[in-house]
């Protein structure tokens, strides 16, 4: 029998519980998003662009909001926790939706929450002189996020709305302290015109701009636990964007009034010094609060949503059918949650405590993450030709536009990925090698797993009815 026949529609333990509000999905969008990664990559657009990247920050919420209503349409239409592996299935085929969700999903995970964990422990080794062997805090606080996601929804989306809360107050409070004058003087003589290779240019920031809104969809896979997901998904997607646009806003305009910009364009921890500017060296306890709960809750959400996904697949039969069993106890997909920890932590353990290694990777397979929401897009044109009637409880507003300008602005944000054009061939190696190794498994599982065609579309009453 194969490996498909094998799998039970809900896991061995039952169906995933739905106890998941609005506050706590909009806790999931906010704290994925948020990282301390973005926080440094944020005002190192601003040293680049000047005030001019605030109206880039703009324009990348725009392109945000595209496939913020590609994902709604397709997550309600579906209710599958499975997300982009279910809805590319059905509209172009197996081997498309495994190399989406295998290379913008997993991999991209993997080596963002690496990134993530040794910041933190590098900014906490300087800012508190702890000595402590490399690499034992951060497999710590891995090991830490897997239980308590194990453990089941609840646990998790306690500890997601705090950590949220904490985390936006933390980084908006920072820039209304700054814009208002309320810590130390501010600098009578700064510059704050553009600096860089970008000379100020606009557009050409939206690829830096544009990774301060990716991970918003990571509530969709989390549908099958969401209480009302066709009025909660949606607006705790465009509310959490939003929220978002205001807190960089502020946190952005905040820092060129106290920073130089060749400073925010060139500090490797261009937070560190806003910081200091602002609040003096009583400051690094506020930046400690920012960045160590940015940290943990991207490395919660990352743990909650990518197993969900990857169980999504294993119900699908585009993976292995032991990634689709269910807690006894919890009810949740713990043996995903166990091999996307195992995943984060390889390349820890290959590096070591190195940020400059991790992070040039990360930007790299970042690149695949914009793949997977082009195949988003390009899913939504596809299902409503072929299936025009099919329910849907979301509609794109002025559809297909927010598809054709989603697609033309991820495809823009790719061409201007690498941060420096030295880096380029290493970023597109990377990124390239991510995408090969991942499409090479997939066909090897299609063709002799699966048994099916490449890009044989599945039929849509496999997951709905039509």
């Amino acid at each position: 029998m194969s490996v498909i026949n094998h799998i039970r529609p809900a896991g061995e333990a039952g169906r995933l519980k739905g106890s998941l509000g609005f506050w706590s999905q909009l806790a999931v969008c906010v704290g994925l998003v948020v990282s301390q990664g973005v926080m440094v990559i944020m005002l190192q657009g601003a040293g680049f662009g000047g005030y001019g990247f605030l109206m880039t920050i703009l324009v990348a919420y725009g392109l945000a909001l595209t496939y913020v209503f590609s994902f709604s349409e397709l997550t309600l239409m579906f209710r599958s926790p499975g997300s982009l592996a279910t809805f590319t299935e059905v509209a172009i085929g197996n081997f498309p939706a495994i190399v989406a969700v295998f290379s913008g999903y997993l991999v991209v995970a993997m080596f963002a929450l690496s990134a993530e964990l040794v910041l933190i422990e590098l900014m906490l080794v300087e800012i508190t002189g702890l000595e402590l062997p490399p690499g034992v805090l951060l497999l710590a606080l891995l090991a830490t996020f897997s239980m308590l996601n194990i453990m089941g929804i609840d646990v998790f989306a306690t500890v997601q709305s705090a950590l949220s809360f904490i985390m936006v107050a933390t980084i908006a409070l920072l820039g209304v302290i700054a814009l208002t004058g309320l810590g130390m003087p501010r600098p009578a003589d700064l510059v704050t015109e553009s600096v860089g290779p970008f000379s100020g240019g606009m557009f050409a920031l939206l690829a830096i701009a544009i990774w301060g809104f990716v991970g918003l969809e990571f509530a969709c896979p989390l549908v099958k636990e969401t209480r009302d997901p066709a009025r909660i998904i949606p607006r705790s997607m465009i509310v959490g964007a939003t929220v978002i646009l205001v807190m960089y806003l502020l946190y952005c305009w905040g820092a060129l009034i106290y920073v130089p910009t060749e400073t925010l364009a060139s500090s490797p921890l261009p937070h560190y010094a806003y910081v200091e500017a602002v609040l003096g060296k009583a400051g690094l306890i506020f930046l400690t609060v920012a960045a160590f709960t940015a940290t943990c809750s991207t490395v919660n959400t990352s743990l909650a949503a990518v197993p969900r996904m990857i169980y999504g697949m294993a119900q699908n039969g585009q993976t292995f059918a032991v990634l689709g069993k269910l807690h006894p106890r919890y009810g949740t997909p713990w043996t995903a949650i166990v091999l996307v920890a195992l995943a984060t932590a390889l390349p820890i353990l290959i590096y070591g405590v190195n940020a400059d290694a991790i992070l040039l990777l990360l930007v790299g397979a970042a690149v695949a993450w914009l793949i997977a929401y082009i195949i988003a897009h390009i899913d939504v044109i596809v299902l409503r030709r072929r299936y025009p009637r099919l329910a849907r409880p979301f509609k794109t507003p002025l559809y297909p536009l927010p598809q054709v300008l989603g697609i033309a602005g991820m495809l823009y944000a790719i061409y201007y990925a690498s941060p420096a054009p030295e880096l380029t061939v290493t970023v597109f190696s990377v990124a390239g090698g991510t995408l090969f190794a991942g499409a090479v498994l997939a066909a090897v599982w299609v063709k002799f797993v699966m048994k099916k065609g490449l890009f044989e579309p599945e039929p849509a009453d496999r997951h709905i009815d039509v």
